[in-house]
């Protein structure tokens, strides 16, 4: 059974969108092997889609103080489990198996990061990121001083704020429009590639 991709219009081809979205689905779609769908569901508003896919690139490929691309997924995998987000769960569960190069990380940090096979600075970043998330969030002296005790910078509490605080948006939309998460995204980083 096919699920819609979206309770809003989604374009009935790319060669709808604007030329600077089609490009950037279209590199996705070259690299990935397929077009996610929160691509998709997103350009029901390509002015919007562009922002976000903006800000997304901006937090998530930039080069952090000491913040990696694998911890980074961990706090979008963390906080979108709280956040009851499938889609993000998911797709960045993909994603973070494939930079981990750990099948099983993944899961565990969506079920309970506390009991995941991570390290104490991974699990002080995603306490910090669940308090971002579900609290109130301040960045008090206490969080400060936990957060440098294990190796983080400004700029890396800045960026862990700030990806839990864009997943919490994306979370939201996805949740709102019924995205569901492409059947890709299910097995990349579990089984070995096939390379023939």
């Amino acid at each position: 059974m096919n699920l819609p991709l979206s309770r809003f219009p989604v374009p009935e081809s790319i060669d709808h969108l604007p030329d600077d979205l089609r490009e950037r689905i279209l590199t996705v779609q070259e690299k990935a092997g397929f077009v996610p769908n929160v691509f998709l569901m997103l350009a029901h508003r390509p002015l919007e889609a562009r922002a976000f896919f903006d800000y997304h690139d901006a937090l998530m490929e930039r080069e952090s103080d000491t913040l990696t691309p694998s911890e980074k997924e961990m706090i979008v995998v963390a906080t979108s489990a709280r956040n009851q987000c499938l889609y993000c769960v998911v797709a960045h569960g993909a994603i973070l198996r494939i930079y981990s190069k750990k099948p099983t990380v993944a899961d565990q940090i969506a079920i309970n990061h506390k009991t995941a096979a991570i390290s104490e600075r991974e699990r002080v970043m995603l306490d910090f990121a669940m308090y971002i998330s579900q609290d109130v969030g301040e960045l008090n002296e206490h969080w400060e001083q936990k957060l440098q005790a294990v190796g983080f910078s400004q700029d890396d509490i800045w960026d862990i704020g700030a990806i839990t605080a864009f997943f919490g948006l994306s979370n939201r939309l996805v949740s709102l429009t019924n995205t569901p998460p492409n059947d890709e995204f299910y097995l990349m980083g579990r089984v070995p590639k096939d390379k023939s």
